[in-house]
């Protein structure tokens, strides 16, 4: 680490040079090599977050290393986080001196090779190209397209994602050289507490966690309350299915996160802070580590850091995976080494936290936030979005989508644009059906609401809510009810027992869900008419728990069964009253009938049928028994000619 070069950067001297005006050439030739713009060997960039390794990353890296080091190619490879396009990993950047960044992707260790000794002979393969990145310092290709104009990124705005991908995560140096701790800097050596908290209270950001609340005011609730000891929280904590965006941004750029942290921590007065991370997060928790070893090196943790007078130190916490320690009170409880479970609100955590201290809790994409708020204004940050909803949101697309991964725009964009032009649609040629947003407490969006903006208001009007930020698209062949009850059967595993409503309102709305998608084979005595009164209460019931649970998980714990009751009744009803499912998925209410024209009674499915169900002579069409009839599906997987027909 050049020590003394870094501090040189963070030098009250050069951070107060008005934008524009020629800074010392020195300096400034030194940060250029920082960011490898200079580099006099070919430069491979890796993307090695965990999606990239569990696609193949690391086979593809030690390919690339014995291919070089075999041909003898003095190069550097270095690894980078996720730059968001998840379907399409494993992504190699190859940059040759002088030009820019090239983006390859789908590279793996058959073809890597191929890839690298085209492009050292500076002839580009189109088949696995995807553009090359935007430099005003390096000479671009000719006819290749830029990556801002592909699709997935054309719409984003990366403020919090700007790093991710392209710089090195595990290096400090090259986080400083594209403007990192600039903002820290600022704030330790020109600004007061509460100027700090007025400028994020002006910008309008809001809580990126879920609850949306906004972050200065909350800041300044702990600022003003008297204390020797305040702490800061970082929740990492994250537990939605589908969601992976704190993931990402640490293993990404955990310096961002870091400064955010530290400016958060002075700003309410806080000497100590906790990263409250999931131990499913090995390569997050790593990277974490190693930036946290690397600003307490260069003076940012300590004592008097910058000479200012501030104290500050960061703790790791990792959580066991409890998805109730997302919420605030209980993160806290599991950081004091406690049982993680809510307790009633007031006091808030902001006057009585952790410890009994005065404590802020924010997530890790509302801390990445502010050292570009800091850095760039409050008015800069304001001017994105919608009146009551500013800036950007980090949003992971997953499910039924050609392009899944994680991606960030501005509020008010609509969910047409992010599924259909970003996410380009529902992958295999299949109807869109809805989104689950705001992960298992959201909401299920259909199709005639796509064109809502995407901001805290416009949400909570459809039935769902911003959450975290998973976003997950569902085609014609799911089934709203099974759907609903897969996130119902979450939240009831989830839940932490300490409220009634929530440990047993959940459980009960679990088993209507499971008595509705039930056929009558199963079905005894009065279990019929005890099916159709327990269905009827089903609504009333969801509308207790959210009016008498004791924290907001147990609170929106009925919103998948309330959103999709209301866009999709109609599937609730052929389930009920006509015992169908037409998605086909609720295998209990599915029946099976043979296509006779179809059929050229090979025998293969009668043989196959575990109930001895399939009846017909050879070269004849066969037929089903329905009462003998399981619902296994056998005779659909066997069938060699698409005869079976499914209801």
């Amino acid at each position: 680490m050049n020590t003394q070069l870094l501090k040189k950067m963070l030098s009250l001297e050069f951070i107060q040079q008005p934008a524009g005006k020629p800074k010392n050439d020195d300096l400034q030739f030194q940060i250029r090599q920082l960011k490898n713009s200079n580099a006099k060997v070919p430069v491979f960039y890796v993307g090695a977050g965990t999606c990239g390794l569990g696609a193949g990353a690391d086979k593809m890296m030690q390919h690339l290393s014995s291919y070089l080091n075999e041909m003898q190619i003095e190069a550097k490879i270095v690894e980078v986080g996720c730059i968001g396009l998840c379907s399409d990993e494993p992504l190699l950047d190859i940059q040759l001196p002088g030009k820019t960044r090239l983006i390859f992707r789908k590279v793996t260790a058959d073809n890597v090779i191929s890839i690298v000794e085209k492009v050292l002979q500076h002839k580009i393969p189109l088949e696995n190209l995807l553009g090359q990145h935007a430099s005003q310092e390096l000479e671009p290709w000719e006819n290749i397209p830029y990556l801002q104009e592909h699709p997935f990124f054309a719409p984003q705005k990366r403020w919090v994602l700007k790093n991710c991908g392209l710089i090195d995560p595990t290096s400090i140096e090259e986080y400083m050289a594209h403007g990192g701790y600039r903002a820290l800097a600022r704030t330790l050596q020109t600004m007061t507490p509460t100027e700090v908290c007025d400028e994020v209270e002006k910008s309008g950001l809001r809580g990126r966690g879920g609850g949306g609340f906004p972050t200065g005011r909350k800041w300044k609730f702990a600022l003003n309350t008297p204390a020797e000891q305040k702490y800061m929280i970082c929740n990492a904590d994250e537990g939605d299915p589908g969601a992976f965006m704190d993931r990402a941004i640490i293993e990404g750029d955990p310096h961002r996160v870091l400064e955010g942290l530290m400016i958060a921590g002075y700003a309410i007065g806080a000497s100590k802070a906790y990263v409250y991370i999931r131990a499913e997060y090995p390569l997050a928790i790593a990277r974490l580590n190693k930036a946290i070893e690397q600003v307490r090196d260069l003076g940012l943790l300590g004592e008097n850091i910058l000479d200012s007078g501030f104290n500050f130190d960061i703790i790791i916490k990792k959580g066991a995976g409890a998805f109730v320690c997302g919420e605030e009170t209980a993160l806290i409880h599991s950081i004091e080494g406690k049982r993680g479970m809510p307790r009633p609100r007031p006091p808030y955590p902001a006057v009585n936290g952790l410890f009994q201290k005065p404590s802020v809790i924010n997530n890790v994409e509302t801390l990445a936030n502010i050292p570009e708020i800091i850095g760039q204004g409050a008015e800069a940050f304001a001017q994105i979005g919608t009146e009551k909803s500013k800036g950007t949101k980090v949003f992971a697309l997953s499910g039924k989508i050609q392009r899944t991964g994680l991606v960030e725009i501005p509020m008010g964009t609509s969910l047409r644009e992010l599924v259909f032009t970003i996410g380009g649609g529902v992958s295999d040629g299949r109807q869109f059906k809805a989104v689950q947003i705001g992960g298992p407490s959201g909401g299920c969006i259909p199709e005639q609401h796509l064109d809502i903006p995407i901001d805290y208001e416009s949400l909570k009007a459809v039935g769902a809510m911003m959450g975290s930020g998973g976003l997950v698209v569902v085609d014609d062949k799911t089934c709203m009810v099974d759907l609903a009850k897969f996130f119902m059967d979450f939240i009831q595993r989830e839940s932490c027992g300490k409220c009634i409503p929530c440990r047993e309102g959940t459980r009960q709305m679990l088993e209507i869900l499971n008595i509705i998608t039930r056929g009558r084979r199963s079905e005894h005595g009065y279990d019929a008419l005890e099916r159709m009164k327990s269905i009827m209460y089903l609504e009333r019931l969801a509308e207790v728990i959210k009016d008498t649970s004791l924290c907001g998980l147990g609170q929106s714990a009925p919103n998948p069964v309330l959103s999709t009751l209301r866009w999709f009744r109609d599937e609730y009803d052929a389930h009920i009253y006509e015992r169908q499912c037409t998605a086909g998925v609720c295998a209990e209410l599915i029946t099976f009938e043979i296509d006779s024209e179809k059929c050229k009674g090979c025998t293969l499915c009668a043989l196959k049928c575990p109930t001895q169900a399939i009846y017909g002579d050879r070269k004849m069409p066969h037929y089903i028994v329905k009462e003998k009839c399981i619902g296994c599906g056998t005779c659909v997987e066997v069938c060699n000619f698409d005869a079976i027909i499914v209801k």
